[in-house]
């Protein structure tokens, strides 16, 4: 459904070019959801909002089904936005404190002229609240009138009401405590599975993208630097910054022990990146090559279902 084609995304700054995505390329397929994870500034929620044309990207492409968004007239592209949204990270300061939650969840019908009758739309307003599990009673509430849990189903609903077919959720429940985060990737799961949804979930949780997700994609200072079946991802890691991530997860066992990977030293200047691979300098394999010649993104041999890692010494 999504195809990502070299795309680049720079913010230019006083000290020169900041290289938040940089010649990234994957697909995502119908139905699947394609986890995004690395940790805080690595450019995962920047790739995000680039592949839906929030942000304009530098460079490259995103084909959905086979269309180039990043050409697309601005006529053109408001139509495509009732096939692709977006939920955002923080569920309070992606609604208006100003507009109730009837309103809130309407605003993508207004917009695109859905209705010609308010009757037609609040009915339908209603609908998508009972899709995402809100009381149809707090219609004429204000955001700042309920939890974190629920201002985030308003967001969901919000993002359900052109009937999309691919949905980026930007961290989704990194603002919720534990139990509701588990109520809404239980929703999101329930609803992919009923309506179709292709989801890409960007989080720098693993344990909570493995288990939402069908593959999972692992960036690195712009760059995707393994992507690899969910199911694989914790058997089979390849790539050393993959390894590091796993081995800081917690275990929920009592006198469980996991060999921490310490990394040593300080991630590269998006700014100025280095030549070479830029995970080299806090990489326990790193060779004379790595610091000279950036890896590619490429299938390690053997691999029979797309075990992809950019890494000269696959492990």
């Amino acid at each position: 459904m999504i195809e990502v084609k070299s795309l680049k995304k720079y913010f230019k700054t006083k000290d020169g070019m900041l290289h938040a995505v940089d010649d990234v390329s994957f697909s995502v397929n119908k139905g699947e959801t394609l986890g995004l994870v690395g940790e805080s500034g690595c450019g995962k929620s920047t790739l995000g909002r680039t592949m839906i044309r929030l942000l304009d990207a530098t460079g490259g492409s995103v084909l959905f089904k086979g269309t180039d968004i990043m050409t697309l007239s601005n006529r053109e592209m408001k139509q495509m936005r009732r096939k692709i949204q977006i939920v955002f990270q923080d569920p309070y300061s992606s609604l208006n404190p100003r507009m109730s939650v009837m309103d809130i969840i309407a605003e993508p019908l207004v917009v695109s002229s859905v209705f010609k009758h308010a009757s037609d739309r609040e009915a339908k307003v209603l609908e998508l609240m009972d899709t995402v599990g809100l009381a149809r009673r707090l219609a004429r509430t204000y955001p700042h009138e309920l939890d974190g849990g629920r201002r985030q189903r308003i967001g969901i609903a919000r993002a359900l009401a052109l009937e999309p077919e691919f949905i980026v959720l930007d961290e989704p429940v990194s603002a919720l405590d534990v139990c509701i985060q588990a109520q809404v990737l239980n929703l999101l799961k329930t609803l992919q599975k009923e309506f179709g949804y292709t989801y890409i979930f960007i989080s720098h949780n693993l344990s909570v993208v493995k288990h939402v997700s069908t593959r999972i994609a692992v960036m690195y200072l712009g760059k995707i630097v393994e992507l690899v079946d969910a199911g694989e991802l914790f058997k089979k890691t390849q790539h050393p910054y993959t390894q590091a991530l796993i081995s800081a997860i917690p275990l929920p066992i009592v006198d469980s022990h996991r060999d921490r990977i310490i990394l040593e030293g300080d991630v590269p200047s998006p700014v100025n990146p280095p030549a070479g691979c830029r995970f080299a300098g806090r990489c326990r394999y790193k060779m004379e090559r790595c610091e000279a010649e950036s890896p590619v993104l490429a299938e390690t041999p053997g691999s029979s279902n797309g075990h992809s890692v950019a890494c000269f010494i696959p492990q």
